[in-house]
């Protein structure tokens, strides 16, 4: 049985925290996932590990959850040499077969949505309507592959030279490293694997450090599924581990590709480390977002979908507001009614497991740190609080969510990505002035425009338009659905997830010449005879 340390309990040595821990019906669901105090944290096919222990921290109350026995680089490198041993069992499988199992996953991760969901807040922070819904993300991401599995297509093209033919097929890589982050530890995964795997090829996850739990519980419920239809667990093998582990994924030539969502300064290390093997990297970095209102927009509508940009995950969403960019004529209009929604979210702040919080805690303390560090280089520079600005005193990692006006678009914290609650206001004349904004940074991730013209609807989306990967009018920057492919573009690193044609970057295109016929005729009516 699992159990949790009382919240009563505090600053105890590591004996006496093992010795407090106390049976609560409210994390019931601990058990559920078949989750311990101790837990193996790598699986390829058997659980195991031998690498340090590491503690999952929760960031509510601050306290230790429970341990985990990471894996070492070396059991990385076996990881990845068990999954490339069971993948010509795995792709042999026809597509619509390999789509059968992942309906079958779906349908296990709809069986523990909740308690899945639970373990989510509990352990990454944020509120639980946001943890069920990314354990949700996933189940459709399941959904959405074995729809694929019976429409994975090709083309056949027409040729110049009589009684040829021209296809174009696509054939899985192989092997999949997909290296997540602590702020979607279910949903990235789920992107990433559910089309990985129904394409044909095995995947080797390595997940965040600071979320090992939600990762071993989610491996639990693949590898059952698995187990039950006599598939080596190894097609989807976790391992748990520090940057040494990370490395062994990166550098290991039998991984083809490389998922990786993190901050742009190590995916920019990442990306180059893989190609120079010839890999190819998916590259999911970070984001500098901006929301903009046009002087016509229906404010209340973009109030709502700026608060939620803004605070929702506090703020640390890869496609949370950093930036809000408000025409003149509505600046002090809209910036009175957010002040307003954010003096209520404050009313709402709590433990995230509660129905009725709003408003979680950060991830961890480094969190809260360089939250603090960002809000007194702003000031530094000139900026003036509007709203927040300081930590909460409470036990976990809580901050208050905060607005700052006053600074230059050019400064540097504002250039920089601060996986926090904070928000930045510019006032501008014009939508092309709001435009050039949106494009001054070296980000490309998500967008959002709020306005009722016509002619600026089709301006933002134009050419000379947003310069992002995910381009919104009316909503906010937050909140994208599975069916589109998610990502950026400039130091986002270009790469494309999820929904749409993304399953392509998880195969290898083949450029199939056929004759037949009796002659052997050359392209380009070359004659060599």
């Amino acid at each position: 049985m699992f159990r949790l340390i009382s919240r009563s309990t505090s600053r105890v040595s590591e004996l006496q925290m093992v010795r407090y821990l106390v049976t609560d019906p409210k994390y019931g669901f601990l058990n559920e996932l078949g989750l311990t105090t101790e837990n193996p944290g790598l699986y390829d096919g058997r659980w195991g590990g031998s690498g340090k222990v590491i503690e999952s921290i929760s960031p509510s109350t601050g306290q230790v959850i429970a341990k985990v026995r990471t894996s070492t680089a070396q059991e990385a490198s076996n990881a990845i040499t068990e999954a490339r041993k069971a993948w010509p069992q795995w792709v042999s499988l026809p597509p619509p077969g390999r789509g059968e199992i992942i309906r079958q996953i779906g349908e296990d991760l709809r069986h523990n949505l909740k308690p899945l969901g639970q373990l989510v807040s509990l352990e990454m922070g944020k509120i639980l309507p946001e943890g069920i819904g990314e354990v949700q993300e996933f189940i459709d991401i399941c959904d959405y592959a074995v729809g694929l599995s019976r429409t994975l297509s090709g083309k056949v093209l027409p040729s110049e030279r009589k009684h040829h033919t021209l296809l174009e097929k696509w054939q899985p890589v192989g092997v999949v490293g997909v290296i997540s982050a602590f702020n979607f530890p279910v949903a990235v995964y789920g992107w990433n694997t559910a089309i990985a795997l129904v394409c044909g090829n095995t995947v080797v996850w390595k997940g965040a450090p600071t979320t090992p739990l939600v990762s071993i519980a989610t491996t639990k419920i693949i590898a059952g599924v698995l187990e039950r239809n006599g598939i080596p667990g190894s097609i989807a093998s976790l391992v748990t581990g520090g940057s040494d582990v990370g490395e062994t994924i990166v550098n290991d030539k039998r991984v083809p590709v490389v998922s990786f969502t993190g901050s742009t300064n190590v995916g920019r290390k990442v990306g180059m480390k893989v190609i120079e093997r010839f890999g190819k990297p998916i590259l999911e970095l970070g984001g500098n977002n901006a929301l903009i209102v046009d002087e016509d927009a229906n404010m209340e509508m973009a109030v709502r979908a700026a608060v939620f940009s803004c605070v929702g995950t506090a703020g640390q969403r890869c496609t949370s507001t950093r930036r809000l960019i408000l025409h003149r004529k509505i600046k002090d209009e809209f910036l009175g009614k957010i002040k307003k929604a954010y003096e209520s979210i404050l009313e709402r702040i709590g433990d995230p497991l509660e129905n009725n919080t709003l408003y979680g805690p950060l991830h961890n303390q480094d969190a809260v740190d360089e939250y603090k560090k960002t809000v007194n280089n702003a000031l530094k520079n000139g900026g003036k609080i509007e709203f927040g600005g300081k930590q909460i005193d409470r036990p976990g990692f809580y901050v208050e969510p905060t607005i700052i006006s006053g600074l230059s678009p050019d400064a540097e914290v504002v250039q920089k990505e601060t996986f926090a609650p904070i928000v930045y206001v510019f006032e501008v004349n014009s939508v092309d002035d709001a435009i050039a904004l949106n494009n001054g940074v070296e980000q490309g991730l998500s967008s959002s425009l709020f306005t009722r013209r016509m002619e600026h609807i089709f301006q933002w989306t134009g050419p000379h338009g947003s310069d992002c990967g995910i381009v919104n009018v009316n909503i906010g920057t937050s909140g994208a659905e599975i069916g589109g492919a998610f990502g950026g573009e400039k130091a986002t690193g270009g790469g494309r997830e999820s929904g749409s044609d993304a399953w392509k970057q998880y195969m290898r295109r083949l450029t199939v010449t056929i004759n037949y016929g009796n002659e052997l005729p050359l392209a380009q009516g070359i004659k060599f005879e």
